[in-house]
């Protein structure tokens, strides 16, 4: 069975850090979300997937050079323009000739999903598509379904007002489709599948769905993102862990690291402090510095002194000695 993984957006709300890496490149305990994802889906004995491509699809093929990762087989469809979800996934699946049932995932979501219990469910009903579902506190900003007690979804609204949503119960975009989803998605435009094809197929009667409690987290927001890589270093995953310095960096034995990822060639100077952050590759943190709840992108520099709280910082960029840089977006130099 193969994979449609959703990788083409623009990763705006992660931005300045996404002017220069596509999301699903950014690391998450030092290998690319991306990587995660399939190295979840070979779990369940996926070995083929294609990327439905848009923003800086260049970058995927220089990443994964011998055309695979995590032992996945890798094929690319590039977007001629924007095609929303549902569009994407047509788009994707008809360029790689897919005539088979499928799985369709967001690229920049991590679970620890077992994406067999999907198949069970979706065969155990003779569904035409089977989504997971997780529950959350605040469903407002996802697409919600209603589910009935065998697992037919009842009703899916997209992002409905909180005090009118359905369920608790939201999209945790892992789907499993029939061939036959894709001639409910006419090709040539933008369509979506959160509120176009999943309503259709609860008009049919033929949308499952399998909620589950299981880790799950979106990666698109700097807090999450965030989130996502301290919960690889301190066991949050059912089955993959981190450790929190990556070999190759140079931390100086009076600095002060808690609750942070820092990947290879980074410098902490003596009396640094780094927590709830990340400081990717090639960054320097100088004597005395203080990061707190902030993402470094690569090849930043932080001088003698500063303090960068809950910030994010392009590639490249600079802090001067002794600056406070709070609650702030700095792009790359230029």
């Amino acid at each position: 069975m193969r994979a449609v993984v959703l990788v083409g957006g623009f990763g705006t709300r992660l931005r300045p850090l996404t002017d220069t890496i596509p999301k699903p490149l950014l690391p998450v305990g030092h290998r690319a979300i991306l990587e995660l994802v399939l190295c979840n889906l070979a779990r369940a004995g996926l070995d083929a997937a294609v990327l439905s491509l848009g923003f800086r699809s260049d970058a995927f093929a220089r990443a994964f050079p011998d055309g695979s990762c995590a032992g996945v087989r890798l094929a690319y469809a590039v977007e001629p323009e924007p095609l929303d979800t549902a569009g994407a996934i047509a788009f994707a699946a008809r360029q790689a000739g897919i005539d088979e049932r499928f799985v369709v995932v967001n690229g920049d979501v991590l679970t620890d999903l077992d994406v067999r219990q999907l198949v069970r469910t979706h065969e155990q009903h003779g569904a035409r598509a089977t989504i997971h579902l997780t529950p959350v506190d605040d469903p407002s900003a996802f697409g919600v379904a209603e589910v009935a007690a065998d697992g037919r979804v009842l009703r899916f609204v997209e992002k409905p007002p909180r005090d009118s949503a359905p369920s608790n119960l939201v999209n945790a975009g892992t789907y499993l489709f029939e061939p036959d989803v894709l001639d409910l998605i006419p090709a040539g435009g933008p369509i979506s599948v959160e509120r176009e094809t999943f309503p259709r197929l609860v008009r049919d009667g033929t949308l499952y769905a399998v909620a589950t409690d299981d880790y799950w987290t979106d990666t698109g927001r700097p807090e999450l993102y965030l989130r996502a890589n301290i919960d690889m270093i301190s066991g949050a995953r059912a089955w993959m862990r981190s450790d929190a310095v990556a070999s190759g960096a140079i931390v100086a034995a009076s600095a002060r690291l808690e609750r942070s990822v820092v990947a290879s060639g980074v410098q902490i100077d003596d009396d640094a402090s780094v927590s709830g952050s990340v400081v990717l590759d090639g960054t320097t943190v100088r004597r005395g510095a203080e990061i707190v709840d902030s993402i470094l992108g690569p090849g930043c520099a932080v001088g003698e002194g500063a303090l960068v709280s809950g910030s994010v910082l392009g590639a490249g960029a600079t802090v001067a000695a002794g600056d406070q840089l709070r609650d702030a977006r700095r792009p790359q130099p230029g």
